[in-house]
């Protein structure tokens, strides 16, 4: 993914995402043939020349200094994920020898952790929003319909294809554009942090590709950093529940995603008739066929 055009996108997305009357600036009626702020505006806010913010938009420049970008971060109105994100996006854009990334894998100590969770969901993501780990509550919760080995295979499950391609994962979420927009804000963020990466282009070519809904949604230039969120599930075998997901982050910068629920409320139970019933059946013999 090309760095430089990643920033002059993410600018220009943002620029047009303004209005005059937002920033305080006079239009006396004049016909705009651009949505948002035209670009000698953005400069003018920013304290920076109308000319070297076009050639920071159109990629032609790679050497914006952390007060520029902070400047142009105020005028955009820019959050904490986004700010964090331009940087990321204008570091990507000074080039630097491509590293070449072993595989990801789950260090012991994180096993041992997904594992003493118990009957408390837990799904470990990697980089590019593939499963590298779950327990069977993280199974059960959220892909149940595939094997609970899938991780440790050659073809690990991924967050982004799930909610995008994959039916069951559509149904599980009641407001499935409040998710699917997460999803989408968290592996915008992530690609600013691996610009030189080409499975995160596949990844993302192959979802533009097969969903016209991500696709849109990628254009947008939303970015989301890692935290909590509540959500509404409709679990096949349990129900409705309220579930609240909540990142952590490893040492090796995996994504901890764990679910929890309000103590004695009805979503608490059917979590955990959920994990007692996953448990069961996994512990239930075999049926013997008669010959």
């Amino acid at each position: 993914m090309d760095a430089k055009r990643q920033l002059g996108e993410f600018l220009q997305t943002r620029r047009s995402q303004l209005r005059p009357q937002d920033v305080g600036l006079a239009t006396y009626g004049d016909r705009r043939r651009v949505p948002g702020l035209r670009r000698e505006e953005l400069a003018l806010l920013a304290g920076v020349s109308a000319s070297y913010y076009s050639r920071l938009e159109q990629g032609q420049s790679s050497n914006a200094s952390p007060e520029v970008l902070d400047a142009i971060a105020r005028a955009l109105r820019l959050d904490d994920a986004e700010r964090k994100h331009l940087r990321e996006l204008a570091a990507g854009t000074r080039g630097g020898t491509t590293r070449r990334r072993p595989p990801e894998r789950v260090t012991p100590a994180v096993r041992q952790l997904v594992t003493a969770l118990g009957d408390v969901p837990v799904v470990v993501m990697g980089r590019h929003s593939d499963v590298l780990a779950w327990n069977a509550a993280g199974h059960a919760l959220f892909a149940g319909h595939l094997d609970i080995a899938a991780p440790d295979s050659r073809q690990r499950p991924n967050l982004a294809r799930l909610v995008f391609l994959d039916e069951h994962t559509r149904e599980l979420y009641a407001d499935w554009p409040a998710k699917a927009r997460a999803v989408v804000g968290t592996l915008r963020m992530a690609s600013g942090c691996f610009p030189d990466d080409p499975l995160f282009a596949g990844l993302v070519g192959e979802l533009s590709m097969k969903s016209a809904r991500f696709a849109a949604m990628w254009a947008d230039h939303r970015v989301k950093a890692l935290g909590d969120a509540v959500y509404e599930m409709r679990h096949p075998l349990v129900g409705a529940l309220t579930v609240t997901q909540q990142t952590l982050r490893t040492e090796n910068d995996q994504a901890l995603v764990i679910a929890t629920t309000e103590p004695g409320s009805p979503s608490r139970a059917a979590l955990t008739l959920l994990a007692h019933s996953t448990a069961t059946s996994r512990s239930a013999p075999a049926e013997r066929v008669n010959d």
